[in-house]
């Protein structure tokens, strides 16, 4: 996965609280057994107003104006600004996943579910918890200024705004070491690899008959 240090970029505000992962990627579109594609379906029911199901050309859909990311202001934003309760429902790998592919780098929130907070982190995705007084303050900047960009910096733990402003957020250790390298759980296994083929191969050596592939009748 893609490694993340430092990103600066336009923020786009989600005004709701308790977002569920079935408004987030709805579950119509879960039927493929592939990892891609699933981001021209985010907040699919919020964005088009038609019923969406797979294999429709989305590029025919009518869109829907009132929706935050519909609006032109918000094209290319790759920030997204929550409320409380992110992520909720299902424990669908698939959301954070649609919002990465989106090309979101990043949430800030005030809260988020568990499930989804940790899938998040296998994706590269980043969710930041910022306190509700901070997250209310940024929705209104967000609105009074176009172009609002923030900056994250992963390294120093910490959300900058546009008039130097920053904001600390916590994150594990292990989190932080795996999103800088870019390290997803099989990334981490791989770097052990030199390690994994010799204990393999001495277990070869030591115990042959395991690898015996059994004759079926």
């Amino acid at each position: 996965m893609d490694a993340f240090t430092t990103h600066q970029g336009l923020v786009a505000p989600l005004d709701r609280e308790n977002v569920d992962t079935d408004l987030i990627i709805p579950k119509q579109f879960l039927k493929s057994i592939k990892r891609t594609g699933f981001g021209p379906n985010l907040f699919d029911e919020l964005r088009y107003l038609d019923h969406g199901e797979p294999g429709m050309d989305n590029s025919k859909r009518p869109l829907n104006p009132d929706f935050v990311l519909n609006h032109s202001r918000y094209q290319g934003a790759s920030i997204l600004l929550g409320r409380k309760n992110f992520g909720c429902g299902s424990s669908r790998e698939h959301a954070p996943w649609a919002l990465a592919q989106y090309g979101f780098r990043a949430v800030i929130a005030p809260s988020f579910a568990d499930i989804f907070f940790n899938n998040s982190y296998k994706t590269g995705f980043l969710p930041i918890v910022l306190s509700e007084l901070q997250v209310a303050r940024l929705f209104d900047e967000v609105r009074g200024f176009v172009g609002y960009k923030l900056t994250i910096d992963l390294e120093k733990q910490v959300v900058i705004a546009p008039d130097g402003r920053g904001m600390e957020f916590d994150i594990t250790p292990h989190r932080k070491y795996c999103l800088v390298n870019g390290l997803d759980e099989i990334g981490l296994t791989l770097r052990k690899e030199e390690k994994i083929r010799t204990f393999e191969a001495e277990r070869l050596a030591r115990h042959p008959w395991l690898d015996v592939v059994p004759i079926v009748r």
